[in-house]
């Protein structure tokens, strides 16, 4: 793509409105940044679009957006079932409620019907609600966890969960045959509504969603008993959660809920954090203050969307508030549902673990002191929801639980995507149920690791911003691909996967094989003594990120074995 070229169009094309000829003018001496929105196009990857706001066609905006929109609507016209309808939901973010109007009504433009919601709502309830209203698509509007710049634009299918292969690339296709933004059909708000078209999802889908979570709670009387007491904190860090999480706290029968009060509000501008990744320990920093004024047990945050769960837990003996990995919270999670179940006689005999290749191994550890099965797969929720369906079509397993080290879990089959929501639900509920046996979440952390073995990961990214930066990742990534690694550090590379090419060498014997799972960018490093790592460039943000996982003889040689295994491994990357 010339990018001078497409900027003087959309400078100049009628097509374009004075506003955003405005903007893209006002940087019209400035080279590189006409370059970085105009080198390429925002591309519709394989769950949809997510970039910077702003004009130009590597950005998120009214017609990037519009496009993408239109794509889909020829995609659900070709098969048929624009009767069924779209549900919608958008976030806090900047330009999400407009974002999420003008999809509904491109879509009914084209004859589907909407079901958008009131309200900004969580992923994890658009996915329950796609399903619940027996909807051919979903659409969510959100950039997640990425920086106030972002926005983006998530696609479900019929199951709730996100499109995967062979749907996103047949749908990718009729985005990218849209010669011009011209082939966008509009409606207006009120001819949609006239037409039966444009409806709207209010607080009954609120009620149903909260039920079937309910429904989830394995000890009931245990959260009545212990909620008077148990003191949460908890913050949506300006996000869609506490439209959901403190009512269902409270009808579950938590008394002491403390929702951070600078970051109760939606707001898309982030004020109070960086970043808002419960991820990024430094989004804690008014929820810690706040935990330490009313002495909580937990401290818990949501992000914008409401699919991830970041948390810290007190530790009695030190005074101190830990801060758990994604592994770690989704693990904790785990043990303490499938051992209840298990002791309830609940726990099927057909059951089904869903883990990603670079979450922690002690998920199959755990899998396999309760005989359940286990399933791999590459990283994305998406990727466990069709593991999910396959598994519901065949009859041959019951799903129990799945979840991927970047802060997402899974607890029912009720929806097909993580759920923040009902993460903070099972954090609380186990929170009360170790109370009552007279433990913190902290100390159950331990008697995990004590049980299963000191399991230990870490993730690192670089970020490389710009056309320069994809250009170095596509070079680290290359570069890595190429070497014949046989050691990372201390370690022994024993089998090296390259799951771009399907490939994968043992690199003792040399023998070559194929990995079995789909195309995707990733690197992945069989270490010796049950470590791993692994490579891979985001697909939703300009960054190249590493993965790390270590077994030690216990907690200081497991973070000692990790340190130096991260050192050693981003140096490699870097070429350093």
């Amino acid at each position: 793509m010339d990018y001078l070229e497409e900027y003087k169009k959309w400078c100049e094309n009628p097509i374009f409105d004075e506003k955003t000829k405005k903007e893209l003018l006002s940087i019209k001496d400035d080279e590189k940044e006409i370059q970085d929105r105009f080198y390429k196009e925002l591309e519709f990857g394989t769950a949809g679009l997510r970039g910077v706001i702003g004009m130009g066609t590597n950005r998120m905006n009214k017609y990037t957006v519009g496009k993408a929109t239109q794509g889909l609507a020829n995609y659900i016209l070709e098969q048929g079932t624009q009767d069924k309808g779209v549900a919608i939901s958008y976030d806090s973010r900047r330009m999400s409620d407009e974002f999420s109007i003008q999809t509904a009504l491109i879509l009914n433009a084209n004859g589907i019907q909407t079901y958008l919601f009131e309200e900004l709502r969580p992923v994890p309830e658009l996915s329950f609600a796609v399903r619940e209203l027996g909807c051919t698509a979903g659409i969510m509007i959100t950039a997640s966890h990425n920086p106030p710049k972002y926005n983006g634009y998530k696609v479900y299918w019929d199951d709730g969960s996100q499109i995967i292969s062979p749907k996103d690339k047949e749908i990718i296709n009729k985005v990218r045959s849209i010669a011009d933004f011209s082939e966008i059909k509009t409606i207006s708000k009120e001819e949609a509504i006239e037409k039966g078209l444009f409806h709207v999802i209010g607080k009954e889908m609120d009620d149903k969603y909260i039920e079937v979570l309910k429904k989830h709670v394995l000890n009931p009387e245990i959260v009545k008993e212990q909620g008077k007491d148990l003191k949460i904190v908890y913050t949506p860090l300006h996000g869609t959660g506490n439209t959901i999480v403190e009512r269902l706290l409270g009808e579950l029968g938590f008394n002491n809920v403390y929702v951070v009060p600078e970051q109760a509000g939606p707001d898309g501008n982030f004020p109070t954090v960086d970043y808002p990744n419960p991820e990024d320990k430094k989004a804690f920093k008014l929820a810690l203050e706040l935990a330490k004024k009313v002495d909580a047990d937990v401290v818990l945050a949501t992000d914008p969307d409401a699919d991830r769960l970041g948390i810290y837990a007190k530790d009695t003996k030190t005074g101190e508030y830990m801060s758990y990995t994604g592994n770690m919270s989704a693990l904790l999670i785990a043990e303490y549902r499938i051992s209840q179940m298990k002791e309830k006689n609940i726990l099927p005999s057909d059951g089904l673990f869903i883990t990603t290749i670079v979450s922690s191994d002690l998920a199959k550890a755990i899998a396999k002191y309760y005989n359940l099965d286990v399933a791999e797969v590459l990283t994305g929720f998406k990727n466990i929801g069709a593991v999910m369906k396959r598994a519901e079509e065949n009859k041959d397993n019951t799903y129990v639980f799945g979840f991927e080290e970047s802060y997402g879990c899974l607890i029912g089959d009720y929806a097909r995507d993580k759920d923040g929501i009902a993460a903070v639900m099972s954090l609380c509920e186990a929170a009360a149920y170790y109370r009552s046996h007279g433990i913190t979440l902290w100390d159950q952390m331990n008697n995990i690791y004590e049980k299963y073995g000191y399991y230990k990961e870490d993730q690192v990214s670089i970020v490389l911003e710009g056309a320069d930066g994809a250009e170095k990742i596509k070079e680290m990534m290359t570069s890595m691909r190429n070497k014949d690694i046989k050691q990372i550090g201390s370690y022994k590379v024993l089998t090296f996967k390259d799951i771009d090419r399907d490939y994968v060498k043992d690199m003792t014997t040399g023998e070559e094989s194929k990995t079995g799972l789909p195309k995707s960018n990733v690197l992945y490093y069989d270490l010796e003594g049950n470590s791993w790592c692994a490579v891979r460039p985001s697909g939703t943000e300009p960054k190249i990120k590493l993965y790390f996982g270590v077994k030690g003889k216990d907690e200081e040689n497991a973070i000692e074995a990790l340190e130096n295994l991260k050192t050693e491994m981003v140096k490699l990357v870097r070429g350093e």
